[in-house]
């Protein structure tokens, strides 16, 4: 019997004994995620126009903001153990899933181009201070090799990376932030109250909010497809109490997100202060070297690996394993998104593809707001998970296509590009508000849905009446009913 194309062993529900994700790893991963050159600009273009203090207050809230964002789509991957391609499925069809995801996939590989190219230049720094080496490209494609490796080897060795990493960024990173303040101190600026042009009144409302929103859109892409990755974490069984349940997700979002996102934009803002550029690689060449300077940009390295590995690579590579079917595992996922983020030459467009892939997070802001409504609002968290792996089943649609997602995202996504500085807010509401509306109203009374039309709890939630999703590898999908006293492994 031919295996359906919807059903390939990288993307079937994670069950609880394959959950391997703590919260120190959850926050040990964001510690690294955060260490990107596009955090550093933010700090760096704040403290144009506001004090260091102002730049902080507006990180704080947007950080927090994008944050709680990002737990209400880890639900997803943790009620039910579904990655963001397969649960895509829903608010936009089994075949109509991949335009969107790929758009996904496809900016995600970008990041890890630039993400690359970033730590390749530190690098190859260290080996020039080293050993007197000097060829940046060769260091791009070791390191994005060593990259695509580790994340070829599963989540776990991408947790371990993580912990492995993070102390050494925390402390690297505070080094670096007293060098860098020394650096300022001795051109004469104070880095607390210094600002190179101050604005006041409306303008620095304006810029205010522009820091706000400059921190949610840069984590856009990620509050979308974070259930690629909150699948594998660790969560309590037959847990009903929302915020319980996601306690590790929660953690890591609305804390160790926050704390360290705040503390790179201050490094690139100090960065900025000293020597008026926001890349600290570029200020710390101009007063470390020899040994300081290799630890310094040694930092750089494990952070880019760091980021790249959970951020871009695992939710690129389970999108275009989606697109392929089980003829195309994971593992060719991985090796995709590396050649994509190589074809973009981010070494050519660095200056251009950064704008750009933050209008695309404001356009993906609208899925954002698409998900949302269609798993709390509409399904109410109750998703009919084994019909996502069939492919006549009720995610069929008209010709495999859900056309209220496309429409709420075409309306929604074009919206926000016309509002960038405000592109989160603006997607997320449009995408929500014109999905629940045309779902609800119209799509949903031609096409029925089982879980809609029969919200029960034992049928279709997870982990919180404490089922394991178990869907056969054939034509045929089976529903687990949840026992009374089920127990996992641990």
């Amino acid at each position: 019997m031919k295996k359906s194309h919807l059903k390939s062993s990288d993307l079937l529900p994670i069950q609880q004994k394959d959950r391997k994700v703590t919260k120190l790893g959850y926050s040990f991963m964001w510690v690294g995620m955060v260490v990107v050159l596009a955090t550093f600009a933010i700090g760096g273009a704040g403290v144009q126009s506001l004090s260091l203090p102002l730049v902080i207050l507006a990180t704080i809230i947007g950080s927090l903001a994008i944050g709680f964002f990002i737990s209400l789509i880890a639900d997803i991957g943790i009620e039910h153990g579904l990655s963001f391609p397969v649960y895509m499925r829903a608010p936009f069809g089994t075949i109509g899933t991949h335009i969107p995801s790929i758009t996904r996939g496809v900016t995600a590989s970008a990041w890890f181009g630039i993400n690359t190219y970033f730590g390749a230049t530190a690098m190859n720094g260290i080996l020039n201070i080293l050993s007197g080496f000097d060829n940046w490209f060769v260091c791009f494609i070791i390191f994005a090799i060593f990259q695509l490796i580790n994340t070829a080897l599963g989540i776990k060795s991408i947790e371990r990376f993580a912990d492995l990493a993070a102390p050494i960024i925390i402390l690297i990173s505070i080094w670096m932030y007293s060098s860098l303040s020394d650096q300022a101190q001795a051109a004469g600026r104070e880095v607390w109250s210094w600002v190179e042009s101050p604005v006041t009144g409306g303008a620095a409302f304006t810029a205010f909010m522009v820091v706000i929103f400059s921190n949610m859109g840069f984590w856009a892409t990620l509050s979308a497809d974070i259930p690629s990755i909150s699948r594998f974490m660790k969560a309590p069984i037959n847990e009903k109490n929302w915020f319980k349940r996601n306690k590790s997700s929660l953690i890591g979002n609305l804390v160790a997100m926050p704390i360290t996102q705040t503390f790179m934009i201050i490094i690139g803002a100090v960065s900025y202060i000293a020597v008026l550029n926001a890349d600290p690689v570029v200020a710390l060449q101009e007063s470390a070297s020899g040994m300081v300077l290799a630890v310094l940009l040694l930092m750089i390295v494990l952070a880019q690996w760091s980021t790249n590995t959970a951020a871009n690579v695992v939710p690129a590579a389970t999108i275009f394993s989606n697109v392929g079917g089980p003829k195309f595992p994971f593992w060719a996922g991985v090796i995709t998104a590396g050649i994509v983020g190589t074809i973009v030459q981010p070494w050519e467009l660095f200056g251009v593809i950064i704008p750009i892939l933050l209008i695309v997070g404001g356009v993906l802001s609208a899925i954002v707001g698409i998900l949302f409504a269609d798993y709390y609002l509409i399904r109410k968290r109750r998703v009919n998970v084994p019909a996502l792996y069939e492919d006549h089943g009720q995610f069929r649609y008209w010709r495999g296509v859900n056309l209220a997602g496309f429409i709420a995202w075409i309306i929604g996504g074009y919206i926000s590009y016309l509002f960038p500085a405000y592109g989160f807010l603006v997607g997320f509401l449009l995408g929500a508000a014109i999905y629940y509306v045309l779902a609800k109203y119209w799509w949903f009374r031609q096409y029925q849905q089982a879980e809609i039309e029969d919200p029960s709890d034992a049928k279709y939630l997870g982990i919180s009446v404490g089922r394991d999703w178990i869907i056969e590898e054939d034509y045929e999908s089976v529903i687990e009913e949840a026992p009374a006293s089920l127990k996992f492994d641990q």
